[in-house]
C-alpha cells in the first residue's frame, strides 16, 4: 500500500483550473520528487495535500485511510509534515528554540500544568529539548543550538526548517525547494540528507528546480505542467522523454541529467 495517494485531484480559483485530475501513488521510503515549470501548479499541489486549500475534485489518502479535506493539524496527527518554498522560521528565535516548535502536536496543553510548572511538564520539556537536539544533530546544527535563527547561514535556515519538520516526528515530509538559493556546498549537504531521511524509513516528496539534485537522488520523478500530470517515471526516463524536454528542460539540460551521479 502507498503511503500517498492521489486521485483525480483539482482545484479552480474562479475560472483557472490550477490543477486538473492529477493522480500519482508514492511507495514508502521513497524519495518521489515532483517538477515543472513556473506556474505549473507544484506548490499549489503541495497546499492541498497538506490542507491548506481544499480540493474541489478528487481524494487523497495517507496510508489507506481518506485525508480529502482534513485541516493540517489533523493531518500533521496523521504524521504529515511540510516545509515551505520560502523560509518560515522565527528569526528572532534560537535554533533549538525553532526546532522544539515542531514537537508541539506531542506536547500537552494542560494550562495549569505549564502556569505551576508542574513534574510531567518539566518532563515533557526535557524530552522535547533532547529531541530536537537530536534532529538539529542529524541536519549538523546541533552546534549551533543556542545561536538566532536569524543569524545562520541561509543554507543552514533551509536545514533547519528540515529539522523543525523531523521533530514533528513524520512518516511523510513534504519539501517544497529545500535547496532554493543555495551554492553548491549548501546543496550537496541537503542532497546527502534527504537520501539520509529517505534510508531511516521516512518518505519524502519533493519540488526542487535543481534538476542535478532531483535526478541525482530521486526514484521516481513526475512533471507537472499546467496543472496536469505530463508523465511520471524513474529518473532516466524522465529525462529522455521529449515531452519533458520540450516542456520544461531543454535539450542541453536534458543531456547534462542523463550523465548526473547517483546517490539513491
Amino acid at each position: 500500500m502507498s503511503i500517498l495517494a492521489v486521485d483525480g485531484l483539482g482545484i479552480a480559483f474562479g475560472g483557472i483550473r490550477a490543477l486538473d485530475a492529477v493522480s500519482f501513488a508514492v511507495p514508502r521510503g521513497m524519495i518521489f520528487s515532483i517538477i515543472g515549470p513556473n506556474g505549473a501548479g507544484k506548490t499549489t499541489l503541495f497546499n492541498v495535500i497538506s490542507g491548506i486549500y481544499r480540493t474541489t475534485d478528487g481524494t487523497l489518502a495517507v496510508d489507506g485511510l481518506d485525508v480529502t479535506g482534513l485541516r493540517p493539524a489533523t493531518l500533521a496527527s496523521l504524521g504529515l509534515s511540510r516545509t515551505f518554498q520560502n523560509l518560515q522560521l522565527f528569526t528572532r528565535m534560537t535554533v533549538l528554540e525553532n526546532a522544539m516548535t515542531g514537537r508541539h502536536r506531542h506536547e500537552s496543553r494542560a494550562i495549569l500544568g505549564h502556569l505551576v510548572r508542574s513534574p510531567a511538564t518539566r518532563a515533557q520539556e526535557r524530552r522535547s529539548r533532547e529531541l530536537a537536539m537530536a534532529c538539529l544533530a542529524r541536519v549538523g546544527l546541533d552546534g549551533e543550538a543556542g545561536r538566532l535563527a536569524g543569524a545562520l547561514p541561509y543554507g543552514a535556515m533551509k536545514r533547519l526548517e528540515i529539522a523543525r519538520a523531523l521533530a514533528t516526528e513524520p512518516r511523510l515530509l513534504l519539501l517544497d525547494e529545500p535547496a532554493a538559493g543555495c551554492n553548491a556546498a549548501e546543496t550537496e549537504e541537503i542532497d546527502r540528507l534527504l537520501v539520509d531521511i529517505a534510508a531511516s524509513g521516512i518518505t519524502i516528496v519533493l519540488i526542487e528546480h535543481d534538476m542535478k539534485l532531483v535526478m541525482g537522488i530521486s526514484h521516481r520523478v513526475l512533471v507537472l505542467v499546467e496543472g496536469r500530470v505530463l508523465t511520471e517515471g524513474e529518473p532516466h526516463e524522465v529525462a529522455r522523454d521529449p515531452r519533458v524536454i520540450e516542456a520544461y528542460l531543454g535539450r542541453d539540460a536534458a543531456h547534462r541529467l542523463v550523465e548526473a551521479p547517483s546517490y539513491a
